[in-house]
This record gives structure tokens, C-alpha cells and sequence, in this order.
């Protein structure tokens, strides 16, 4: 349970750094802190669009593949490997959510985003909708 804590502590904070270098060449001014907020509003993002019948079911099936390898110890790259092994879990989280956001639709992630306007707007960056 250590390990499974820890690497997600580690992967939460690889994708905060992603994210923040990412904003900054953009020329986004995101603030740290919404950064930080992101990762639990994504969690809670994807539980609720999980449960919510009105999105596809083939969009909720990937989430849940989504998280079965997010918590199997098993992955692309061992997270081991120091920055990499735990890149590629960032790398499949974006990749999700794009293909979520694009599949459920923008007015799916607006319904049932909890975090703030800034932190949708980061995710927006992240899935590629950030002009929708």
C-alpha cells in the first residue's frame, strides 16, 4: 500500500511539473496551486463521469481500464526508472482524457468538473480543447 501511496504521490507531482513547464511555454500564467488541485479534481472528475449513464459507455469502460492500470503494478515503463517510469503514467492519463473530452464532449467535463475555472482551463490545455 507504501508503494501504491508513494507512486502516485510521485506521478501526481511529474505531472504538476509537465504541467507547469507546459503552461509557462504557452505562456499561461496557472498558478501552482490550481496545479496542485488538478490531480484530486481529475480523480473526482473521472469518478463522476464514470457514473453518470448519460456519457458513453465506451468512455466510461476506458476510465475504468484507466484506473485498473493506474493501480496494477504492472506498466509500460517500471516505475522504478527514475522520471520515466513514472512519465509514461502521466503520458496515458493525457492521452485518456483527451480521448474522454473528445468522445463525452466539452459540455460532459463542464458539468461535471469540481475543481476551479483555472484548473479546467489547465485540463482544457492538457485534452487539447482549450479553445472549445
Amino acid at each position: 500500500m507504501l508503494a501504491i501511496a508513494g507512486g502516485l504521490l510521485l506521478l501526481w507531482g511529474a505531472l504538476v511539473i509537465a504541467l507547469l513547464v507546459g503552461a509557462r511555454r504557452a505562456g499561461d500564467r496557472t498558478r501552482l496551486v490550481d496545479l496542485l488541485q488538478l490531480v484530486p479534481d481529475v480523480v473526482r472528475l473521472v469518478r463522476r463521469l464514470v457514473a453518470d449513464r448519460s456519457v458513453p459507455r465506451r468512455v466510461r469502460v476506458v476510465l475504468v481500464v484507466l484506473l485498473g492500470y493506474l493501480l496494477l503494478p504492472i506498466d509500460l515503463v517500471p516505475d522504478f526508472i527514475p522520471v520515466v517510469g513514472y512519465l509514461d503514467d502521466a503520458v496515458i492519463v493525457a492521452l485518456v482524457l483527451r480521448f474522454v473530452t473528445r468522445t463525452a464532449g466539452a459540455a460532459a467535463l463542464d458539468r461535471h468538473w469540481p475543481g476551479t475555472p483555472e484548473g479546467l482551463r489547465a485540463l482544457r490545455l492538457i485534452t487539447g480543447l482549450s479553445g472549445s
